[in-house]
């Protein structure tokens, strides 16, 4: 595998040691393809089809090539699925055909598992992309409205979709040192608020909870940023929270982490369970499935117990937590689906 090149300026990485990261991450990119074996119990590629129209019209694909994010509405089942330099595709029959949809507002890549982030509610999906352009949709991906650029872009953003015009967002910078900025109008522009940030979480313009990149715990701010308070000693793994129904969550290899009240106090939500993406929430906010090294697991009754659903797609691997994957979860269908950085993306039937 290529070094990265010069012009990435991966500062914080070695090229070394970044490809030997990656290599775990992507088995090196590897070129071979997943049969569809079988219609259920199987990763199967839902990406040819459009890597292969692309290739015919000679359309360049970005680093590191194939795909890089997916994300799926969890009322409707959409699949977004996003090609490197290629913008943003949308599925609306659960995988099998796609179509862009971005209108070219869409653009480089996703490099962590929290750059795509959808209401749960569905319909509004924002796009924090790292080396092209970033945007969001409020309409399911029929319109987007174009971000203004800053920097390289983005590994994080957290969206305040609380509210029926949503304006607030807390994000995290790529390669800059852990810069993190805010912004009140959905990216129009953008504050500065501080540096040497890992993660970000928003619960409205003021609130905020943060983790460092070298020093343990959970920080949170009500000042917008400008002044920060540890106030738990646990340790998500996520870039991002999620919040569902009033109650936020963050994943961490602890276990998933809760909060009722604005992040003021933290809990591991029932038993322990190893995670690093999500939570995808089913039904209700009692039904969630998260990932972690060892693959999808699923809770019916709000982490009490959790069982182990599907596993990771052949030659995945958890790396670095909440790096270079992207996943998504259709409840309703029953069906999961899988991006990394640099490789097809797959659907997994249950």
């Amino acid at each position: 595998m290529d070094c990265v090149p010069k012009a990435r300026n991966m500062k914080p990485l070695s090229c070394l040691a970044f490809a030997s990261i990656l290599t775990l991450a992507t088995a090196a990119f590897p070129q071979e393809k997943i049969a569809p074996k079988a219609a259920r119990g199987a990763w199967i590629d839902i990406s040819e089809k459009v890597l292969d129209g692309l290739a015919a019209e000679q359309k360049k694909i970005g680093y590191p090539g194939k795909t890089a994010g997916i994300a799926v509405d969890r009322v409707t089942g959409d699949v977004f699925m996003v090609v490197p330099d290629q913008g943003i595709w949308r599925s609306t029959d659960r995988g099998e055909t796609f179509a862009r949809v971005d209108g070219g507002k869409i653009g480089g890549r996703c490099e962590t598992g929290f750059s795509l982030n959808f209401d749960r509610n569905g319909r509004r999906l924002a796009c924090f992309m790292l080396d092209g352009p970033s945007a969001y949709t409020r309409d399911g991906g029929k319109t987007w409205a174009a971000m203004q650029g800053n920097g390289r872009g983005w590994d994080a953003g957290s969206v305040d979709w609380s509210v029926e015009e949503p304006a607030d967002i807390f994000a995290l910078r790529h390669e800059s040192g852990g810069e993190i900025y805010t912004s009140g109008s959905m990216g129009k522009s953008w504050q500065f608020q501080g540096k040497a940030f890992a993660s970000v979480g928003i619960f409205d313009a003021k609130t905020f909870v943060a983790t460092r990149e070298k020093e343990k715990g959970i920080l949170r701010s009500t000042d917008g940023g400008k002044t920060w308070h540890k106030v738990s000693d646990l340790q998500p793994t996520g870039r991002d929270i999620r919040i569902y129904r009033g109650i936020a969550y963050w994943a961490s290899a602890q276990g998933l982490l809760a909060t009722t009240d604005k992040g003021k106090t933290w809990t591991v939500l029932g038993k322990p369970v190893d995670c690093s993406y999500g939570p995808y929430f089913g039904k209700d906010q009692k039904h969630i499935v998260v990932v972690g090294k060892k693959g999808f697991f699923e809770t019916t009754d709000g982490g009490q117990t959790w069982g182990q659903v599907a596993p990771l797609p052949p030659q995945f691997a958890v790396a670095m937590p909440g790096w270079f994957l992207n996943f998504g979860w259709d409840p309703n269908a029953k069906i999961f689906y899988a991006s990394c950085m640099g490789k097809p993306a797959y659907k997994y039937q249950r």
